[in-house]
């Protein structure tokens, strides 16, 4: 797994990260019980502290997307979410409220809005459907 971080972007390094493994097991890119890289050579690799990559993996672990093994490393779960369908609903309600936000602040207006939302959707689905061998779940 790849990881890319923009030390510019204002998003702590953490999230970045938490973002980034959430992304790729939504995509099919990291399928479930493949393991994350290990916490000393990823801080190396990425230049930031060890600190940084294991509160990144303590929020994965907290939200359920990864466990880990002592001794063994760090794996991605299976998409079995501990959240219950309503607070799952509102934690994405936020996101895309926030979206809206911005698009709201970039003149984006509704139409093109929902336009990017499901070319978005649409482009996950294309990536998951690849890295699955056609399957769709």
């Amino acid at each position: 797994m790849l990881f890319a971080i923009n030390f510019r972007s204002g998003k702590p390094v953490y999230l970045q990260l938490v973002d980034q493994v959430k992304a790729a097991a939504a995509s099919g890119a990291v399928r479930a019980g493949e393991p994350l890289p290990s916490i000393r050579p990823l801080a190396e690799e990425l230049r930031v502290n060890r600190n940084t990559i294991a509160k990144a993996f303590t929020e994965l672990e907290a939200q359920g997307v990864i466990e880990t093994h002592p001794g063994k490393g760090s794996f991605l779960r299976p998409n079995n979410s501990p959240l219950k369908k309503e607070v799952r609903r509102k934690v994405l309600a936020e996101a895309i409220d926030e979206a809206a936000v911005q698009a709201h602040h970039f003149q984006v207006g509704r139409a093109e809005f929902l336009r990017l939302a499901e070319e978005r959707y649409d482009t996950l689905e294309h990536r998951r459907s690849r890295a699955t061998g056609g399957e769709r779940s």
